[in-house]
């Protein structure tokens, strides 16, 4: 067997085409990340499997990208958004007494007497992202763990890279800084200029596709 070193050169390709899902991320931190996403999957790979070691690699690369990609996600959370998510929940909770529902962004804006736009990033801050939660198919597993998990079989994890890769824009960049860089559907429309209804509208309409295909394929 090739030392780990001549493994990692040998694929150094496949790093950084998954290291391009990141647009936004250092590309030093993602490369590392993919060493030890290849360490890992040579540590467990069967060639008695008969699945091309690229394919068996490829979830774990990803998946130790994608931890990446959380922890400077959450270092960019500080504290004084953290401290203002805090003000606002105490601030919906008065005001849905008052008001007899749930406030708006404006409305709280209003009520603390600062911009609207930090009520959102606040509020943006805390959200998980729900979607990551549908289900696939008749696979009854969840977005993230296709995506990440390296027990999902190589032809979903094929099929989920080709789909993605396939999307025209700016259909591909919400997938990628949704499901890569869990990013808000609000945070996708601030830097794409589309409002965050337009953002869940084409990210429906890709998940509706996706979920389509994987069932007509396990039928």
């Amino acid at each position: 067997m090739p030392e780990i070193t001549s493994v990692i050169l040998e694929n150094e390709g496949l790093i950084y085409k998954i290291a391009s899902y990141f647009p936004y991320q250092d590309k030093d931190d993602l490369y590392q990340a993919g060493c030890k996403g290849i360490l890992l999957a040579y540590q467990n790979y069967d060639v008695n499997r008969g699945v091309k070691f690229t394919s068996y690699a490829y979830s774990y690369i990803l998946g130790e990208m994608k931890n990446v990609v959380r922890e400077n996600k959450s270092l960019k959370v500080g504290r004084e958004i953290n401290k203002l998510s805090n003000q606002i929940e105490r601030a919906k909770a008065i005001l849905e007494q008052i008001l007899m529902h749930e406030p708006s962004p404006s409305e709280i804006s209003e009520y603390l007497e600062i911009p609207e736009s930090l009520v959102v990033e606040a509020l943006n801050s805390k959200v998980s992202v729900q979607s990551i939660d549908s289900t696939f198919g008749d696979t009854n597993m969840m977005l993230h763990e296709i995506i990440s998990s390296p027990s999902v079989d190589t032809d979903t994890l094929l099929f989920l890279k080709t789909e993605l890769e396939n999307l025209g824009e700016p259909e591909r960049t919400i997938m990628i800084e949704r499901y890569y860089e869990d990013m808000t559907q609000s945070e996708i429309a601030k830097g794409l200029g589309l409002s965050q209804v337009d953002v869940s509208r084409r990210e429906k309409k890709v998940l509706s596709k996706i979920r389509s295909k994987l069932t007509l394929d396990n039928n």
